[in-house]
C-alpha cells in the first residue's frame, strides 16, 4: 500500500470515528434532555394531561354513538343543567354536553397536530435547505418567506374558506400554511449554527450525499429550538381553530368542535352558563398543558438553565 492510499485510509477512519461520535453524542444529549425535562413538575403534569386528552379522544368513539349521542336531537332533554344523568348537562338540542366535549377532543387535537405537522414538514425542509446551501438558494427561499409573512393569519383563513368552503380540512390547511414561514426562519437559523461543524465536514469528505447529511447529521443536531416551537405551535393552532370556528370560519356545525360549541351557546350562555364553561375549560386545560410541555422542553434544551 502506498503512502497516498495509507493517508486516505487513515483519513477515512478518522471521518468515520467523527461521525460515530456525533451520533453517540446526540443520543446522550437526548437522554440528558429527558432527565432535565422530568425535573420540571409543571411540564410533567402538562404531559400527563396531554396523554389523558389523547386517551379521551380514542376512547370516546367507543363510548358514544356519533349519529345518536353527538349530532342527534332530543327535544325532551333540552338545556338540562349538570346532574348525575348528564354530568355536563345538555345543550339547546338536547345533546349530552359531556359526550360532545369529549368527542370534540379529537378534532382539536387533529387540527393542532395536523396543521403543525404541515408547517413542520414544509417549513423545516425549506429552512434546512436555505441554511445548509446558503447563497442564491437561501435568498430565493427567504424572500418568499418574507412575502408570506406579510399575509395575516385571519386573512389567509378567510381567503381559503371563501375559495374552498367551510370544512375541517380547509381550516387545518389554513392554520398549517400560516406558520410555514416561522418554521422556515427558525430551522434556517438552527441549521446555520451546525452546518460548519467537523462531523459535517467529515461526512462530506466521505462522499455522503447532501440529502443524507441534512437528514442524519444536520437536523438531529439542530432540532432543539424546532421541538420547542412545535409544542407551542400545537397549542396556538388549537386556540386559533377554536377562534375561527367561533366566528363561523372553522369547523361547521353540528361537528362537536369546541369553538363551534361556544358559538352555538352564545344565545344561551347567561341562563345556562354550563354550555360555555365546559368547552371553554377543555380549550384552556389542553392549551395550558401543551404550553407547559413547551416550557419544560425550553428549560431542558437551554444550556444556561442547565448550569
Amino acid at each position: 500500500m502506498g503512502i497516498v492510499e495509507f493517508v486516505k485510509e487513515k483519513q477515512k477512519a478518522k471521518d468515520l470515528e467523527t461521525v460515530a461520535l456525533s451520533r453517540a453524542s446526540s443520543t446522550k444529549r437526548y437522554k440528558q434532555i429527558w432527565r432535565q425535562f422530568k425535573k420540571n413538575k409543571g411540564a410533567v403534569i402538562g404531559l400527563t394531561l396531554f396523554v389523558c386528552f389523547i386517551v379521551i379522544a380514542i376512547v370516546s368513539s367507543f363510548v358514544w354513538d356519533y349519529d345518536k349521542d353527538i349530532t342527534g336531537m332530543n327535544a325532551r332533554q333540552r338545556l338540562l343543567t349538570p346532574s348525575l344523568e348528564h354530568l355536563f348537562g345538555t345543550d339547546h338540542m338536547g345533546r349530552d354536553l359531556m359526550a360532545r366535549v369529549f368527542y370534540g377532543t379529537r378534532y382539536s387535537l387533529l387540527i393542532g397536530i395536523g396543521s403543525t405537522l404541515i408547517s413542520t414538514i414544509f417549513g423545516v425542509t425549506a429552512g434546512a435547505i436555505a441554511g445548509y446551501y446558503g447563497g442564491k438558494v437561501e435568498n430565493v427561499i427567504m424572500r418568499v418567506v418574507e412575502i408570506l409573512l406579510m399575509i395575516p393569519n385571519m386573512l389567509l383563513t378567510i381567503v381559503i374558506v371563501s375559495a374552498f368552503g367551510i370544512s375541517l380540512g380547509n381550516l387545518l390547511l389554513a392554520q398549517g400554511l400560516a406558520t410555514i414561514p416561522t418554521f422556515t426562519r427558525n430551522a434556517r437559523a438552527s441549521v446555520m449554527t451546525v452546518r460548519d461543524n467537523e462531523y459535517i465536514e467529515a461526512a462530506r469528505a466521505m462522499g455522503v450525499s447532501d440529502f443524507k447529511i441534512i437528514l442524519r447529521h444536520v437536523l438531529p443536531n439542530a432540532l432543539s429550538p424546532i421541538l420547542v416551537q412545535v409544542t407551542t405551535r400545537v397549542g396556538g393552532c388549537i386556540g386559533g381553530a377554536a377562534s375561527f370556528s367561533y366566528l363561523g370560519l372553522g369547523v361547521p356545525v353540528p361537528t362537536p368542535e369546541w369553538g363551534a360549541m361556544l358559538s352555538d351557546a352564545r344565545n344561551y350562555m347567561r341562563e345556562y352558563p354550563h354550555l360555555v364553561i365546559f368547552p371553554g375549560l377543555a380549550i384552556l386545560i389542553l392549551v395550558l398543558a401543551i404550553n407547559q410541555i413547551g416550557d419544560g422542553l425550553r428549560d431542558a434544551l437551554d444550556p444556561k438553565l442547565k448550569r
